[in-house]
């Protein structure tokens, strides 16, 4: 029997983040995870925008784990085959399993890990046993339940998942090169649908290292022919949905296999739970279109970890309506509700065809059109930013935030 007062199962993003921040804080702390080496996975991250990146700031380990990352201060924004504006960003892009494992190398040697399978949880209003599969187990005053999608455990609990919106959205990733010259112009890309029976809100283009990714996001269901032609023809179709997409991307060919990932929206309810707080993926989903999925991660990490862990082992026990705090943290609520906002408005804003939602399409088309030319025209004739009206912080967030992918970021994380 291993003692401690915060076990942390799973060390995907958020249980790796919390484990760091806990270990920093002084927190007597376990990890347990299956993994030593958190393992190559679908996903790709891109941390962007001010806010975003503000965010994984507060968690106290974003420097030294964005130097790992591949940056891209420029994004360019395209739609009909026209080049609309050239956005100064703020973006940091990152395949997820490397971003972990540069988040578990600032992991303090007080953590203790533990590289196996938790199995089971006994939860009480004082302490939790965990079992795990090596037949050791773990005594914890709180168990912070990071395992991602993984419902095992959840489902021994007795812990009740509400879908909000299924296959919400299906994530496309893959890598492409350019055609006949050495690399593309752009430094990075977000190209929208042209036509809304596409069922197509963008696909964003970023580098990372020496590669150039792509994610291509769609709104249909998992057994859509569309999907199979996809898989079976990636140029054919992908050029058929996006005709005009090589007017700004030039000749690329499609290197290695497309992968494919359905997302679910869901929210699962522990607040019955003594003992056990829910954070990340194994709390709520957002949709990788909206790129808010490292914003949650990183608001319930730090919530939790700076805010109501301290308080929660500064008293006895540690029961359902202690926890009850956290699930209510407003911060954490707001960034919730912002994040299920986004995925149903990018979703409306891309494949509704009725009157309101066709001209807030064009609005927004007219929106970068405008901007980008007065980002020319500041250029041309040397104006300071203010004259944009926004400063280059505030363009960085603003043009971040509409064409992030979790997390972005493709987690559940994107």
């Amino acid at each position: 029997m291993r003692y401690t007062d915060i076990a942390i199962i799973g060390g995907g993003l958020s249980g790796s983040t919390a484990a760091a921040m806990l270990g920093r804080a002084g927190i007597s702390a376990i990890l347990i995870d299956p993994h030593a080496t958190y393992p190559a996975d679908f996903r790709v991250e891109k941390i962007s925008g001010h806010g975003q990146v503000e965010r994984f700031e507060r968690t106290g380990v974003a420097d030294p784990v964005l130097r790992r990352a591949t940056f891209a201060g420029e994004n360019w924004i395209a739609r009909f085959g026209r080049l609309l504006d050239k956005a100064p960003s703020r973006q940091f892009n990152i395949l997820y399993d490397c971003l972990v494992n540069a988040i578990r190398d600032e992991i303090p040697e007080t953590v203790e890990r533990i590289w196996a399978k938790a199995v089971s949880i006994e939860t009480s209003p004082e302490r939790q046993r965990i079992t795990i599969s090596n037949e050791g187990t773990v005594s914890a005053r709180l168990v912070v339940l990071a395992n991602g999608l993984n419902v095992g455990l959840r489902h021994q609990l007795g812990i009740t998942r509400n879908v909000i919106s299924a296959c919400h959205s299906i994530s496309v990733g893959f890598d492409i090169v350019p055609a006949g010259r050495a690399s593309f112009d752009f430094p990075a890309l977000t190209y929208f649908s042209e036509r809304p029976s596409d069922r197509i809100p963008y696909i964003t283009l970023f580098p990372i290292g020496t590669r150039m990714r792509a994610n291509l996001f769609v709104y249909r269901s998992f057994d859509d022919p569309w999907l199979r032609e996809l898989r079976r023809a990636p140029s054919e179709t992908l050029h058929a949905a996006l005709p005009r997409l090589k007017r700004i991307t030039g000749p690329f060919d499609i290197a290695g296999e497309m992968k494919i990932r359905p997302v679910d929206l869901y929210v699962n309810d522990a607040s019955h739970q003594n003992g056990l707080v829910l954070v990340g993926d194994a709390f709520s989903t957002s949709c990788p279109v909206a790129g808010t999925g490292c914003d949650k991660v990183f608001t319930d990490v730090e919530r939790l970890c700076n805010v109501y862990i301290p308080q929660w082992l500064a008293s006895d026990g540690m029961d359902a309506g202690k926890i009850a705090a956290f699930y209510a943290d407003p911060v954490k609520r707001a960034c919730d509700e912002w994040s299920a906002a986004k995925a149903f408005h990018f979703r409306s804003v891309s494949v509704a065809t009725n009157p309101y939602w066709t001209a807030q399409r064009w609005a927004r088309f007219l929106a970068w059109s405008a901007q980008g030319l007065l980002r020319r025209l500041g250029g041309a004739f040397h104006l300071e930013p203010n004259f944009l009206g926004h400063s280059s912080s505030s363009s960085s967030s603003s043009s971040s935030s509409r064409s992030s992918s979790s997390s972005s970021s493709l987690s559940s994380s994107a």
